[in-house]
């Protein structure tokens, strides 16, 4: 866990689950928590806390003065004056044994031979520190005596005796102190190390007057379990009952585990929690139990003042108005492994709406530290067996903790995925889905933050509130707030008529305000101003016909149902206390799960505080994931909870037994927000992309990508009404940009075309044609160094053996010397107007001379009775594609088109780049891509760009039949994009390298044979397994069984011998994309030495379709009448799930109330 910072703030303490290890122990902090007065006068912390408009908690500190005989005087509290030490000739109540004292090499012991109630520690230490005092007392004694440090202490004098241990009030770990404290040790884990000499407790001047009390009959001493007394009251006789629990996992405490305080003589390890236990019975079953021995030890020092004290036979719960409900410490692990942790808690009481002046830290209303099972000692014998090994063996982290079981899984991941198996985004759609009515995007005119939106009407704040229209967009309320003041949270409030739903915002400010607007008469109905004292009121949640509003300062507030039904700003029914540090928090059924960092708390709000409010002591967590960001459920998995991360990372947990079930990475970005619709999972990312992910299949799926924003999405809401009142499922997204976007969150285009695509069969005759694509880096090299060269029958073998494909793609790269600087600079830099001509003419000339080349060979080398047809050809800066077809197929090919995309020097100049080529082919689309890119070892996230720019530029024309679109294009594209083709098959010197590899020990691998070992290293496939958005995930690749094909001497088969030795690389690649229409046959390479790289080659088997359109637009007809039923099940589904959980109609009334909807339609 991690170390939670003291603060000196004002705020009420409790439990922490979050100890932050700087517990102070010093001797300038031993009386300032003596709180057991009766009387009015206010310590300077309550003065300060009072100051500030905060309530004050107290705990029973727990230390009694001891009793000399039966009616011993009590010693007289210390005063601002200096007053003379008593002499007393009774042993001492403790005597202090220093652990291993190397000196002398003796102890000393504790001594409690009738005081044991000065070592009570009866209440549990809150992990919130530093803020609890703002002042110290001192003591005289000891002019010069440091603050001692959390687990160790300075070496104390021996010549005197040792002093009672001082009270030490539980809402605080670390005091303040006007001494600079030691700087704390490494080892956290140890026992504070008391020296041979005694500390005396003499009082300083000018500590607080602290007036003696007489002491109280045994028979009248106060439970530990009971509230000490506040504003005057006496606990002895409060008993409230215990109310009902909600069935939760708990754990009742147990009467029997209280003894008397005269036997409760260990202390914990600071800073470790601990709580109320029985310590005679956890001897008795554990063993723990310790000897102390009585010694005189010489004067005794001057008795401390009691509280007044309750009977302790029936340990009754305090009342929650006089406790802060902050979630408890997490168990810890018992330190003696062979013994269970025992669990402690105590049944909630009634509620709150006003704290007294004094509240008390310790939650009843909670689950309690569990009892550890050694005492606390201010010794410890490190030789010792019995001696825990954590104060045995110093740790490294503060705290030792078990193994979690299923509450934290490091590196889940789902059942049957892989670690590094990112979802499937091959079938993913990038047509964004926009309702065909209705309002498509808002532009809020102001900079926004947070937004809700309740069926018709959405609504955006911050310095200003605005309400608009989804059907239409126009602006429906706006209300200007005070300068200074600002909105921070937003909600639509519950209203006892569902026909009224949407019309009441409940709004919460920066300085602690709530405020009720009614959206129709654009007017302010109601203000609570203080409701949280003048902290932010950073989130506001809507449970059933209840509102909870939470604050920074980690109060959380209920606000109950009035007579009406609905909740008013009249008081809070209850309030409750979380942990600082908010991060995300969501209301899931009747629970509240509210994450801090990476931590995540479960707890149960009620209004009648009937329900245990912290569902586990232990805190969620996933210690492999980033933080939380967002969170959400889904209503077709209502028993699990989805969490977003910083880094990317998706976790899941179950609703039922609060297990993580798993850890998926989606994305190398950050995670900004979460939303659940139609059963699918929308994730909006810091880019401004939204993705949606279909969880049942594994890995996940993408099911649509697409930008929502231009800059990062804030925020994802589902609207659960839309279907009740607009009979759609509506999606909106607030960007950064301060535009609201509305979706459709049924995805009914999408269902649409998924349906008519696999259905294809009964409109559809198929066909298979083959093609045979080559990728050359030419280096430059002509026809006619081809033709006087060794390798003058590449082309003649290469046709011969390729069977007869129907379709040739040839694309070359480097087919200009890149490295002749004057002409590459030449062509970069001269205007074309100027001079037409005379580069364009040259290098049109080398281009001319390949496509000459190739058409010959065809002619020459294919049998003569197969004729065929050169389709396109294409230039960019030494890239050159040429495309042949058979004369068969020649009428059968439509809307050839071809773009160019330049990535040469930002995207200027075309050295760098792609020439891109499509066509149709009957009724299926074809693209071809013929890529150059950026070149160097280090060069990854540079080609990784490039491949994203040349696969998301829209540079081809857009199809304007919008059934072409849907018969012959894929991913609801308009064909304007490579990816909305249905076959891409992309081609070129890729430049990807091997990794982390010398050259030596790449061609030693490869002499060896061992290419497998390389593959590992290579940069393309790593950048697939390791990035999720890495674009050519979505394309195959057969596996290579030939050696690299680059760099290599020109003329030779040697690897690069030259100045800058060049590791040797698989550049030259040939990637598909078909889904199930296309196949690969074969992957090689060729023996080409004019050119430093190999040729490749693949051949490819592809279905193509014919649509018949009569069949067709009988199945176009088929299918919608399918959705409409589809979409009549998802609405009802989603508005009884509307009206029973979300409104809280019983199951009768929800389906009641949907068929008078349905007629009223």
């Amino acid at each position: 866990m991690a170390n939670a910072k003291p603060t000196n703030n004002s705020a009420p303490r409790a439990v922490s689950p979050k100890p932050n290890g700087t517990l102070g122990v010093g001797t300038g902090d031993l009386v300032r928590n003596l709180t057991g007065r009766q009387e009015s006068i206010k310590t300077f912390a309550e003065a300060d806390f009072s100051a500030r408009g905060r309530e004050r908690e107290l705990v029973e500190t727990g230390l009694r003065p001891f009793r000399i005989g039966s009616s011993a005087n009590v010693s007289p509290s210390p005063t601002r004056g200096i007053r003379a030490k008593p002499t007393v000739t009774i042993p001492p109540s403790v005597t202090i044994q220093a652990p291993q004292s190397p000196p002398k090499g003796r102890s000393l012991n504790i001594n409690l031979p009738s005081a044991s109630s000065y070592l009570s520690t009866d209440v549990p230490l809150s992990a919130a520190s530093g803020g609890s005092s703002p002042r110290h007392f001192r003591i005289p004694s000891r002019p010069h005596t440091p603050l001692l440090e959390p687990r160790k202490s300075p070496s104390l004098p021996s010549s005197q005796p040792p002093s009672p241990p001082p009270p030490r009030r539980s809402g605080e770990l670390k005091r303040e102190s006007s001494f600079k404290p030691l700087p704390p040790p490494v080892n956290r884990a140890e026992k504070p190390k008391i020296g041979n000499k005694p500390i005396s407790l003499g009082f300083r001047t000018e500590a607080t007057t602290l007036a003696p009390i007489p002491t109280p009959n045994a028979n009248d001493r106060s439970s530990p379990f009971n509230t000490p007394p506040s504003s005057g009251s006496s606990p002895d006789h409060e008993i409230p009952a215990p109310l009902p629990q909600r069935p939760r996992p708990k754990n009742p405490p147990d009467s029997q585990t209280l003894i008397p305080a005269n036997q409760r003589v260990m202390f914990e390890p600071p800073p470790v929690h601990h709580s109320v236990v029985n310590r005679r019975k956890d001897q008795e079953m554990n063993g723990t139990g310790r000897t102390i021995s009585p010694q005189v030890t010489g004067e005794q020092r001057p008795a401390l003042p009691t509280r007044p004290q309750a009977s302790s036979e029936i340990a009754p719960t305090r009342n929650v108005s006089q406790v802060s409900l902050m979630p408890p410490p997490p168990p810890r692990p018992s330190v003696d492994r062979t013994r269970p942790v025992v669990n402690t808690s105590v049944p909630p009481e009634t509620q709150f709406s006003t704290p007294p002046k004094r509240v008390f830290s310790t939650p009843t209303s909670q689950l309690q530290t569990p009892p550890r099972s050694h005492g606390r000692s201010m010794t410890v014998d490190r030789t010792s067996d019995r001696t825990p090994a954590e104060f045995r063996t110093p740790l490294q982290t503060p705290i030792a903790q078990e193994p979690r079981k299923s509450l934290d899984i490091a590196s889940s991941i789902l059942p049957g995925s892989n670690a590094a198996e990112y979802p499937d985004s091959s079938h993913s759609n990038r047509r964004p889905p926009y309702f065909k009515q209705g309002a498509h995007e808002i532009s809020t005119r102001y900079d926004t933050r947070i937004v809700d939106v309740c069926g018709e009407f959405v609504c955006t704040s911050g310095h200003l509130t605005r309400v608009w229209s989804l059907l239409d967009g126009e602006l429906v309320m706006s209300l200007a707030h005070t300068e200074g003041i600002k909105v921070v949270s937003v909600m639509f409030k519950p209203m006892a008529d569902v026909k009224d739903e949407g019309t009441r915002l409940w709004l919460g400010n920066n300085i602690g305000e709530l405020i009720e607007v009614d959206v129709p008469s654009q007017s302010v109905v109601s203000t609570k101003s203080n409701a949280h004292t003048r902290r932010e009121v950073i989130k506001l949640y809507r449970h059933v016909n209840e509102m909870w509003t939470l604050d920074d300062g980690g109060t959380l507030h209920v606000w109950g149902a009035d007579n009406t039904g609905a909740p008013n700003l009249t008081n809070p029914h209850a309030s409750f206390r979380v942990p600082k540090g908010h991060t995300f928090s969501m209301v899931v059924g009747d629970e509240l799960w509210h994450a801090v960092g990476k931590d995540i708390r479960v707890f149960v709000p009620t209004v009648n505080s009937s329900a245990q409010f912290q569902v586990h002591a232990r805190p969620l967590g996933q210690q492999s994931a980033g933080e939380i960001t967002s969170g959400t459920t889904l209503t077709s998995q209502s028993d699990k909870v989805y969490f977003g991360h910083t880094d990317g990372k998706v976790s899941i947990y179950s609703r039922n037994d609060y297990a993580c079930l798993g850890i998926v990475n989606i994305s190398v970005y950050k995670i900004t927000t979460l939303a659940g619709a139609g059963g699918k999972l929308w994730a909006g990312f810091s880019t401004g992309m939204i993705y949606i992910y279909d969880t049942t299949q594994t890995p996940w799926a993408v099911k649509k990508d697409f930008r929502a924003h231009q800059d990062p999405v804030i925020k994802l809401v589902s609207d659960r009404s839309s279907y009740w009142s607009l009979d759609r499922a509506q999606v909106i997204s607030l960007g950064q940009d301060n535009a609201v976007r509305i979706w459709d969150g049924s995805l009914q285009d999408d269902w649409i075309e998924t349906h008519m695509q696999s259905s294809e069969a009964d409109f559809c005759a198929f066909q298979s044609v083959k093609a045979l694509i080559m990728t050359w880096n030419a280096g430059a090299a002509t026809p006619s160094h081809l033709r006087h060269s060794g390798d003058a029958d590449f082309f003649r073998d290469l046709l011969q053996s390729s069977d007869l494909p129907d379709i040739l793609v040839f694309g070359f790269q480097e087919l200009v010397d890149l490295e002749d600087k004057t002409r590459t600079a030449k062509s970069f830099f001269k205007s074309k107007k100027k001079d037409p001509h005379s580069e364009q003419e040259h290098m049109s000339h080398q281009y001319r001379d390949w496509r000459d080349y190739l058409t010959r060979s065809l002619d020459e080398y294919m049998p003569r009775n197969e004729l065929y047809h050169l389709l396109h050809t294409s230039t960019l800066v030494g890239l050159f594609t040429c495309i042949f077809i058979r004369a068969p197929l020649r009428d059968r090919i439509r809307s050839v088109s071809a773009a160019e995309v330049k990535r040469g020097m930002g995207g200027l100049h075309g050295n760098k780049g792609a020439i891109v080529v499509r066509f149709a082919l009957d009724d299926s689309s074809f693209c071809f891509i013929n890529c150059h890119l950026a070149a160097g070892q280090s060069q990854t996230k540079d080609r990784n760009n490039d491949i994203t720019s040349i696969l998301e530029s829209s540079i081809l024309p857009a199809e304007r039949d919008h059934s072409v679109r849907q018969d012959s294009y894929i991913g609801g594209g308009d064909g304007t994009m490579i990816l909305d083709h249905e076959i891409c098959i992309l081609n070129g010197d890729l430049n990807y390298r091997i990794d982390t590899m010398g050259r030596d020990t790449v061609i030693n691998a490869v002499k060896a044979n061992n290419l497998t070992k390389l593959l590992e290293r290579d940069q393309l496939l790593a950048s697939k397994r390791k990035n999720p958005w890495f674009k050519l995930r979505a394309f195959q690749e057969m596996a290579i069984t030939f050696p690299p094909t680059y760099k290599y001497d020109v003329g030779t088969d040697n690897y690069d011998t030259s100045e800058k030795k060049r590791s040797p690389a698989w550049c030259d690649r040939i990637l598909s994309r078909g889904r199930d229409r296309i196949s690969q046959i074969d992957y090689k390479r060729h023996e080409v030495r004019v050119s430093d790289h190999r040729p490749v080659t693949a051949q490819f088997d592809i279905v193509t379709k014919s649509i018949s359109p009569k069949r067709r637009a009988m199945k176009w007809d088929d299918c919608q009448k399918q959705w409409l039923q589809t979409k009549e099940k998802q609405a009802y589904e989603a508005k009884l799930d509307y009206l029973s959980t979300y409104l809280g109609f019983d199951a009768t009334a929800s389906k009641k109330l949907i068929l008078q909807n349905q007629k009223t339609r």
